[in-house]
């Protein structure tokens, strides 16, 4: 019995990918063996490499599929180089992958060095798992997959949004130009405009903050937790039901508490 890899990078399964495999596959067959590993003693062996090939040979109705068996699984990192050599991880794939090596120890230089990347492209995939809802929307429908202009119009998202939302909106193409763009013209504006306080400017730190905050919360199931980790999830609504006894009174906007219930 075959199984997927959990922790496989690649997520995305595209219905439409799938069928044309499946369809390639009725014709021809697997050409190419899925790479395995001996999972237990009962005969279960976790794919590693054709996850895939695997769903689109179920798709087309076969009961077995070739396979390699290799005693020991492969890394984590020649999982990525595999599928990057086929179709390619989505940026998003990718960066959570590059988070999860980072929660399981591996500095960013170890992560830069084993993906061929720069240390600066390792930190433009991050912080796609940290973006404003209007950029992460942008990102998933496909209207802007760059990370480093993802990036940057991320920082600029955290003084300008205005200006950042009437890009989004428009049907202009998303591109570090016109990115530069809207910094030019938002500098100019500066000039023109009265100074902003510093309390309305920590006011839009602490609702950016709050956003972060909101979706990282929508990521933890408590449910699929570890009971290891269950201290911490108690650790960590005590400390947000604190930040909530401290937030200032008459706001209207929801507390850290409300956004974690």
């Amino acid at each position: 019995m075959l199984f997927e890899d959990a922790h496989n990078p690649r997520t995305e399964f595209p219905e439409e990918s799938i069928d044309e495999l499946a369809e390639d596959i009725r014709q021809r067959g697997v050409l190419q063996p899925l790479v395995v590993h001996p999972a237990d003693n009962d005969g279960r062996h976790q794919v590693h490499f054709g996850a895939k090939r695997l769903r689109a040979a179920i798709r087309a109705g076969l009961d077995e599929v070739p396979v390699v068996v290799r005693d020991l699984p492969a890394d984590r990192y020649a999982q990525v180089a595999e599928n990057q050599k086929r179709h390619g991880l989505t940026p998003l794939e990718l960066a959570r992958f590059i988070r999860a090596q980072a929660v399981a120890g591996d500095s960013n230089a170890t992560i830069a060095r084993q993906l061929g990347m720069n240390l600066t492209a390792v930190a433009h995939h991050l912080s796609l798992l940290d973006l404003p809802p209007v950029l992460d929307d942008a990102l998933k429908s496909g209207r802007c997959t760059s990370p480093r202009t993802l990036h940057e119009l991320s920082k600029l998202h955290a003084d300008r949004p205005n200006q950042v939302h009437a890009l989004l909106a428009s049907e202009a193409e998303i591109t570090r130009a016109s990115v530069s763009a809207i910094r030019s013209a938002a500098d100019k504006a500066v000039l023109n405009e009265p100074a902003v306080s510093p309390p309305d400017k920590l006011i839009a730190q602490a609702n950016a903050a709050c956003d972060r905050l909101e979706r990282a919360l929508s990521r933890i199931k408590p449910t699929d937790a570890s009971p290891s980790a269950a201290p911490d999830l108690v650790a960590l609504r005590s400390r947000l039901e604190g930040i909530a006894t401290r937030w200032p009174q008459g706001s209207d906007r929801q507390t850290p508490s409300q956004a974690e219930r």
